[in-house]
């Protein structure tokens, strides 16, 4: 029986204006109030996506939210964490020195907030992320020791479409890599992905992926639509994730979450 939805945000949830739909909301709310768990799964932090949760009033007790791409499990209300899977700033050397050798900026991020490591220039990734968040630009020798959710390389498609292509093997070792964005290239933990995240919350309710419902477009979201129980790529999804899916539904501007559990779910 699915008790949990889990929703990527970008080209899955938001249409093109970064909106969640009339539609989509109806569809949500209706099921939230009937008991199901729904849950916003994001790279971004929470306070970026706040507004969101509070549309869809995912503000009850237990409500939850997987941010940094299943780095960090936040209880909404009371922020309390669930769980959350970090990394070294030893551990981000690899990167460091390989955007250096490039010639590219690098961000680097804890859960709390943005390092942009200014001794390599700025990068787009603040005008891309456009959330609530601090930035503190540091030189990475500054950077202070502690555990970081993720690197990001922030750039042109066809600059990053060259960037993964020049990964050494010494690089791609080290990291779990997602393109969740054209212009966003992530550099997370080893094995970390919404999928953990979905994992770990999922055990907190006492459920499993049997449970699970999960709707997402792009590479990041490949995890989570293959462990669900049902799997749901948008129409707007690429080739790949399409393929993973058990289902495809109709595109981030027609309603395609709606439009899914309006079928699924049909009212009584």
């Amino acid at each position: 029986m699915i008790k949990l939805i889990a929703l990527d945000l970008d080209n899955t949830l938001l249409n093109s204006q970064k909106q969640i739909s009339p539609a989509n909301e109806r569809e949500l709310r209706r099921l939230h109030e009937a008991g199901m768990k729904v849950v916003l799964c994001t790279g971004r932090p929470i306070n970026a996506i706040w507004n969101y949760i509070e549309q869809l009033g995912l503000t009850e007790p237990e409500d939850a939210t997987i941010t940094f791409n299943g780095g960090l499990v936040l209880d909404n209300t009371t922020r309390k964490v669930l769980a959350q899977r970090g990394m070294s700033k030893q551990a981000l050397q690899p990167l460091y020195q390989f955007a250096k050798e490039q010639g590219v900026p690098l961000d680097v991020l804890d859960f709390d907030r943005v390092y942009p490591v200014n001794d390599l220039g700025s990068s787009i990734y603040r005008d891309k992320l456009n959330g609530k968040i601090d930035f503190e630009p540091r030189s990475f020798v500054d950077l202070p020791e502690q555990e970081y959710a993720k690197g990001i390389l922030a750039n042109t498609s066809a600059e990053l479409d060259q960037l993964q292509r020049a990964l050494p093997d010494s690089v791609k070792q080290q990291y779990h890599i997602v393109r969740s964005q054209p212009e966003i290239l992530e550099f997370l933990p080893p094995k970390v992905d919404k999928a953990v995240g979905l994992a770990d919350l999922l055990h907190h309710f006492g459920w499993d992926f049997s449970n699970l419902m999960a709707f997402g477009d792009a590479e990041n979201d490949a995890g989570m639509l293959e462990k669900a129980a049902v799997g749901v790529a948008m129409g707007n999804a690429s080739p790949e994730i399409k393929q993973i899916a058990n289902y495809i539904t109709t595109t981030n501007d027609a309603d395609g979450v709606a439009v899914f559990l309006s079928q699924y779910f049909p009212k009584e």
